[in-house]
């Protein structure tokens, strides 16, 4: 593990830095559900929702919201603990990206393709990020252990998180008024679908401890 040995305070502070934002977005699950009619801006703001972002799309097109607002809502909450993972990469090197597979069985397969990806796209893996299959934080972290520049790391970022800010808010947009009604069907049934989130997110989570576990 990278913080086994001598710890340094940096290696202390990523780690629980990067706990708090998993406990973070658990957290906002049940936020979604209540919340994606009513207050769909503050989703965006603090997690960047997609949900959020369509409504808030839909609502610019109705008349209920601004545009501008719409986009630059969503910014914090998509970028807000990127740069960690980009740390744990520059620090901690192709050890972290073991850290953030775990003990999955295709670990390694993973991480083969993942280096794969990151040498054949270079920066543009950071760009479409929000747009292919592999987690962003690998994303991310692997374009701190390939030495990329934070500053150039935090363009990249945002250019990849306005691109997906401008599909979501352009969808809702398109969609109109029918998103919005969807959006307060959903909130009548905001507490039925809040616990099956949990559920399921507790259900994972007991699953994923199981298979970890020693034979």
């Amino acid at each position: 593990m990278p913080w086994e040995g001598d710890a340094q305070r940096v290696d202390i502070f990523l780690v629980a830095a990067i706990a708090v934002s998993s406990i973070y977005k658990l957290a906002l699950i049940p936020l979604t559900p209540t919340w994606v009619n009513s207050h769909p801006m503050w989703l965006e703001i603090l997690k960047g929702s997609i949900s959020g972002m369509v409504v808030m799309g839909a609502k610019a097109k109705i008349g209920e919201a601004s545009l501008f607002v719409a986009v630059v809502a969503a910014i914090p909450g998509l970028m807000m603990f990127n740069w960690i993972f980009w740390w744990a990469g520059r620090r901690w090197g192709r050890r972290a990206i073991d850290f953030f597979l775990g003990n999955h069985p295709k670990a390694e397969q993973r991480a083969a393709r993942l280096e794969r990806l990151v040498h054949r796209f270079g920066w543009i893996a950071v760009v479409i990020a929000w747009f292919q299959p592999v987690p962003n934080a690998l994303i991310y972290a692997a374009a701190g252990w390939t030495r990329m520049r934070l500053w150039v790391f935090v363009l990249l970022d945002l250019i990849g998180s306005l691109l997906w800010i401008a599909f979501c808010v352009g969808l809702g947009y398109i969609i109109g008024q029918s998103a919005v009604d969807i959006a307060k069907a959903v909130g009548r049934y905001a507490l039925y679908v809040t616990i099956a989130l949990i559920v399921v997110v507790f259900a994972r989570q007991y699953y994923t401890a199981s298979r970890r576990r020693p034979t």
